[in-house]
């Protein structure tokens, strides 16, 4: 018997750690991985009766119901008491203890999958899967430490891999020191998990950060982290008033807000607010931490509340991270309260091969073809006048260019430094007022260069 038992469940760490990449193209496969571990290391009404070692056909045999077909096809629906039947669903909220409310919300946070096409893959049976594919499952757990293969057969090992666990039964302070990666982009945390620790006395993983914030005020950013942490222990979480030099505005405002959460982004700490912004157009802004001068936590009580926030509070609807998370996803740019609007743009096919193809922008970020383009404009709300005109600028393109989509943060500083960065290689089409605003950029930016041309 092994002393090792398997009790983990499917949280999205896990997943992530099974998938050795991207959990959104590997999540059936991650799944399928936890299923195995249950049914080689799990508790007795999970483990298979299975000799050790054993073979692939063994454990089909004791996995699978004796109709189950023994050929490289998917299998048909044959039994449905047969494990293949059952949905992915299934295997991830029977006797796990998991609400499938709460496990697909953090899904969708951590991999950007559109909230649809999860549904659909919940709906879809787990091991409806040829054996070549379950073949290939238990090469992963060998490779992944779980089993050892010799002599043609699988040996289960008699020490389990470090992994981020999860159970049932664990309290709240092991799972802080479980997940001490789980703040990263999921490429980043399995890259960390993964390279975290020494290989044969040598640190093999490094990260460098890049700050735009002055070296002299980087004590002053970990005081307001420090800051913000005391306030995030407290219940309820104060809403705060913070004194702020705004590049936006061009002045030194006050704001309160409740505090949501940090991002690091572009080079700088932002702590992400819900309240008031500093030029009172928006209820949420992204306050760069080393322009805060001032932070001063505030009782609900306060009048100077603004109202819509004050709501929030009395109504228990305070903005959680997972609301930030799911907005960014939804249009390519940090400042996820801006609106959200269609562009269209055409790269220079050769240096698109070069620096665009096979790339990530984001996920709405999506590759057209030429005709698509045409009809984008084509259905644009503009004037006839200047439809007609990008028609025919675009009939002057070539169609083997290489024209894209994308949903972006209207106005978002990120965006448009991209979109310097990419001139004069890239184009945009849609929406017409941005096509304008980098055109005057353009001329304003020629006229500096051609005084000097003119000598």
């Amino acid at each position: 018997m092994f002393e090792q038992i398997f009790l983990d469940i499917p949280q999205v760490e896990l997943l992530q750690w099974l998938a050795r990449g991207s959990l959104k193209q590997n999540l059936m496969r991650a799944i399928r991985l936890w299923v195995w571990l249950r049914s080689l290391y799990g508790e007795s009404q999970h483990r298979l009766l299975l000799d050790d070692p054993f073979t692939y056909a063994q454990w089909r045999d004791a996995f699978f119901t004796s109709t189950h077909p023994k050929t490289d096809a998917i299998p048909r629906m044959h039994d449905q008491h047969c494990p293949c039947a059952k949905t992915t669903s299934e295997w991830l909220f029977t006797s796990t203890g998991l609400a499938p409310s709460d496990w697909m919300r953090s899904l969708v946070t951590h991999t950007g999958i559109d909230a649809s096409l999860l549904e659909q893959l919940l709906q879809q049976r787990l091991f409806g899967v040829t054996r070549r594919s379950l073949q290939a499952d238990l090469e992963i757990l060998a490779e992944l430490g779980w089993l050892v293969y010799k002599n043609q057969k699988y040996h289960r090992v008699q020490a389990l891999p470090h992994r981020p666990t999860s159970t049932k039964d664990e309290n709240s302070a092991q799972k802080q020191e479980t997940y001490a990666v789980n703040f990263l982009h999921p490429d980043l945390a399995a890259i960390a998990d993964n390279h975290s620790r020494q290989i044969n006395g040598v640190q093999r993983f490094a990260v460098k950060l890049d700050y735009v914030i002055p070296r002299l005020t980087l004590d002053l950013v970990d005081d307001w982290q420090y800051e913000l942490k005391q306030l995030w222990t407290q219940t309820p979480v104060p809403p705060i008033n913070l004194t702020y030099n705004s590049a936006r505005v061009g002045n030194t405002v006050d704001c309160i807000v409740y505090p949501v959460c940090i991002y690091y982004v572009q080079r700088a700490v932002y702590l992400c607010a819900y309240g008031e912004s500093p030029n009172r157009e928006t209820d949420w802004y992204n306050f760069r931490l080393d322009r805060i001068h001032k932070m001063v936590p505030l009782q609900w009580t306060n009048p100077g509340i603004p109202t819509h926030l004050q709501l929030s509070y009395q109504k228990a609807s305070l903005p959680t991270p997972d609301y930030i998370a799911l907005e960014m996803s939804k249009a390519w740019g940090f400042d996820f309260y801006l609106p959200a609007r269609l562009m269209l743009v055409r790269f220079d096919r050769e240096y698109h091969d070069r620096y665009i193809q096979n790339t990530f922008r984001h996920e709405t970020f999506i590759s057209i073809s030429y005709q698509q383009a045409q009809r984008l404009i084509h259905r644009a709300e503009i004037p006839l006048e200047q439809q007609r005109g990008l028609l025919e600028v675009l009939a002057n393109r070539s169609p083997q260019d290489a024209y894209y989509r994308v949903f972006y943060r209207h106005r978002d500083n990120n965006v448009m430094m991209r979109l310097r960065a990419w001139r004069p290689k890239c184009e945009v089409f849609l929406p017409w007022d941005l096509r304008q605003s980098i055109a005057a950029d353009v001329t304003a930016e020629f006229q500096l260069y051609h005084q000097l041309l003119a000598f």
